[in-house]
Order: C-alpha cells, then sequence, then structure tokens
C-alpha cells in the first residue's frame, strides 16, 4: 500500500490571495439533541473547533461518537441545538434553510462515500453540473487543471456506469473542487474504493492543500486516510476528547485503541 506520508500528487495552481492563517470555519459551543424529553439523545457536547485556511482536517471516533453529526452541522447539512457554526464572515446557525442550501451550492464542496454522480450524464457534464447549478463558469483552464491532475482526460466522455468506483470517486472530487470552495467536506471518501484507488484520491486532496490552499474537512474511520491529513480531531460520546497533529498510521491506530476501551 502506498505511503500516505509521500505525497508525490499532481500538483495543481496556487490559489490567489489566500492568506496562510485564515480562520475559514470556526464552530463554537455546538449541542446537538435528537427528540425532547426523556427520550432525547445528545450527539454533541457543545464542541468547539476552528479551521484555518489550507488545512486538511480528519474527524475519527468510534461508532457513535458524533463525527458524522459533526461534519452535518458545520456544512449546514443539520441545524445546530445551540452555539454557533461561523463560515467566514456568515454564521450558518441563524440562516433559513433555503439560505442554507444557497450557501452550500456557492461556497462549499462535498466528497461523499457514494459518488452521486447523475446516470445520465457523461463525466464532464457531472464534474460541470455543481457550477452551472450556481450559474458559476468556470475557467476552461481551471477544469483542465484538475481533469488533468485527477486522470480524467480520457474519461470524460464516459457515464458513471462505464466508470470504475475509483474514477467515479475521482470525478466526485472534480466536481466539488471546480467551484473553488471555501470548505470541502468529505465524509468517508475511500470507503467504497480499493486501497489503490483510495489512495490516489487521497493524494489529490492532499496535493490540492498543499498546492493552492483548499480547506478539507473529512469523517473517516481508517488511520490510512487519516494519515494524510495536517491533524486529527478525535471525538468521543460527542465531544473532542484529543487532537492529533501531523499523524502518522501508528500514532493514529493508538489514538483509536485507546477511545475504543
Amino acid at each position: 500500500m502506498p505511503d500516505p506520508t509521500h505525497r508525490t500528487a499532481p500538483v495543481i495552481g496556487a490559489f490567489p490571495g489566500a492568506r496562510v492563517q485564515d480562520h475559514v470555519m470556526v464552530a463554537t459551543a455546538v449541542l446537538k439533541t435528537y427528540g425532547s424529553g426523556d427520550g432525547a439523545v445528545t450527539a454533541l457536547r457543545e464542541v468547539s473547533a476552528t479551521f484555518t485556511r489550507g488545512q486538511f482536517t480528519a474527524i475519527m471516533g468510534p461508532s457513535g461518537s458524533g463525527k458524522s453529526t459533526f461534519l452535518h452541522c458545520l456544512a449546514g447539512l443539520d441545524t445546530v441545538t445551540s452555539g454557533t457554526v461561523v463560515l467566514g464572515e456568515i454564521e450558518l446557525t441563524g440562516l433559513s434553510r433555503t439560505r442554507r442550501t444557497q450557501l452550500r451550492r456557492d461556497r462549499m464542496g462535498f466528497v461523499f462515500q457514494s459518488f452521486n454522480l447523475l446516470p445520465m450524464l457523461t463525466a464532464e457534464e457531472n464534474i460541470r453540473l455543481t457550477g452551472r447549478l450556481a450559474d458559476r463558469h468556470a475557467e476552461q483552464g481551471w477544469f483542465d487543471t484538475i481533469v488533468d491532475a485527477l486522470d480524467l482526460r480520457e474519461r470524460l466522455r464516459h457515464r458513471p456506469s462505464e466508470l470504475s468506483g475509483g474514477q467515479q470517486q475521482r470525478v466526485a472530487v472534480a466536481r466539488a473542487l471546480l467551484t473553488r470552495p471555501e470548505v470541502l467536506f468529505a465524509d468517508e471518501p475511500t470507503g467504497n474504493l480499493d486501497s489503490r484507488s483510495g489512495a490516489e484520491v487521497l493524494g489529490f486532496l492532499r496535493s490540492a492543500v498543499d498546492s493552492y490552499r483548499q480547506t478539507v474537512i473529512m469523517v473517516t474511520h481508517d488511520p490510512v486516510a487519516a494519515a494524510h491529513a495536517d491533524r486529527v480531531l478525535f471525538l468521543a460520546d460527542g465531544t473532542i476528547v484529543d487532537e492529533l497533529p501531523a499523524p502518522t498510521i501508528d500514532a493514529v491506530h493508538a489514538r483509536m485503541r485507546k477511545l475504543e476501551g
């Protein structure tokens, strides 16, 4: 299996005007409770975290720790019970559902375990879809850069059924990056991939962070995937209980074993 610390993914163009220490997203005392009364379940317990431009953060934890709920609250896919989530200058927690949808479309990118490609569209049409929905047409040069970096040039006219799982996920990554989102959220992006395809996708996400300071927030259960990140946040029982900078596979394994008891 490729060494995730050996970062040889394609280099792509620098993001103009990026400042190294910009705080892209800040979560403060995020509480998330489902239900009410005696049946209430608390998924997040006043979680706070800051995400910096050009930083790759992995979020890990045992099953039921709240990691996916936290990602969904950060992305505005779910509402919070209390606390705040701020993207740039906008507080998501005060927005209507329609405004949150617009914000996700215009300023965020998403890569999920399921590729979420439209089967009737070609790879190129799937890549360009989000930009068209947002009425933002990407420069051809940027489109070409992403396509070539992800080795999709020969697959642009193919439909998803004609692509391998790894190719479909690379199309999903290209789609997510085409509009230059402020944050790219990835939820188990390698969960349906073999180790080689997963390494290719993770290598490109790593390159996106290194080369044009993309901010990536990824939920994963895989220490190999987490080792591509700049830091790992560990959740347990709805609370951030540990943070690991410059993670290695062995160090992540050790922290997870400790959390899992």
